[in-house]
């Protein structure tokens, strides 16, 4: 049921942005609806209507090619956008500020897109077009969407000239920038790498402080003859200042390499919590904590 919230929010987000953002201030739109818009833009055609229509011919032709959940989703997603497009479109004036209305179409066809891919539904058009000729040819599926997409959006030079294309542009670039965030989240995760002779230390005192789970890692020896280790976390942003406070504590020298990642989940990083200060001047407890660990192993 949550996807079809999804499905439906998603597709209202994306014809608002088509209806409200880019049609009255002159923007294309990357695949069906920006050939919609073009047509509508040279010769009066209703996107609502054309958007229907051609996304219902690459459906049927994309059939055999498509999985069978994300073709059930398709038939409601597709009639639908087109039924939110035919209820907005024509309703609003331009903006009088272009770059204005470019960033206010990507970020609604950021959010409109970001919920629709999370529903598992797909708006139909070039990505359709895309996944047939990788089955048919083994052409890559990003890369042939683009091209796809590119296609549309350069002809718009000669409907609504190069300026306004590169501000569809704009828009396109926004867009897929809400997406990320809207599938990924707003909140970067860190994955840290610490390399020190201390790794059993500061591995229990990450589990105790932040309730983070970690590994760690045994490497080849190095030209010393010893072999290395380090420990590999995954937290939060904003736990990474108490993980360096920590790993400080237990060994000034140790050797520490932060990553950046987009998507953590599951685990115990569910349950990570975020210390205080007094946490870590609590000695006594941390003494106790090594002890039963020590007691254990």
């Amino acid at each position: 049921m949550r996807h079809y919230v999804y499905m439906v929010i998603g597709t209202f987000f994306f014809a608002f942005s088509v209806a409200v953002f880019a049609m009255p201030n002159s923007l294309a739109e990357g695949g069906i609806p920006g050939l919609a818009l073009l047509l509508y833009f040279a010769y009066g055609f209703s996107p609502a209507v054309v958007t229907l229509i051609a996304n219902g011919i690459t459906l049927l032709i994309g059939y055999r090619y498509l999985p069978r959940s994300m073709i059930l989703k398709s038939i409601v997603t597709i009639p639908l956008f087109s039924f939110f497009l035919y209820l907005l479109e024509g309703r609003v004036n331009a903006f009088g500020d272009q770059l204005l209305a470019a960033l206010f179409t990507g970020v609604f066809t950021g959010i409109g897109f970001g919920f629709i891919f999370r529903s598992g539904s797909t708006t139909g058009g070039s990505s359709t077009i895309a996944r047939m000729l990788n089955y048919k040819f083994g052409w890559e599926l990003t890369g042939t969407n683009f091209v796809l997409d590119a296609l549309i959006v350069g002809a718009g030079i000669f409907v609504i000239g190069p300026l306004y294309t590169m501000y569809t542009v704009v828009a396109l670039f926004i867009g897929k920038r809400v997406t990320d965030y809207v599938l990924e989240g707003f909140e970067s995760k860190k994955i840290v790498h610490i390399f020190s002779e201390e790794n059993e230390r500061i591995s229990a005192s990450i589990r105790h402080n932040l309730g983070a789970h970690t590994t760690t890692l045994r490497g080849d020896a190095n030209e010393q003859g010893e072999a290395e280790t380090l420990v590999y976390v995954a937290v939060s942003k904003q736990q990474l200042f108490y993980l360096k406070k920590l790993i400080k504590e237990v060994d000034e020298q140790a050797f520490t390499v932060v990553h950046t990642v987009k998507d953590v989940s599951g685990g115990s990083f569910a349950t990570a919590h975020y210390p205080t200060q007094k946490t870590f001047r609590n000695e006594k407890k941390e003494k106790h904590y090594y002890k039963k660990q020590a007691k254990k192993e």
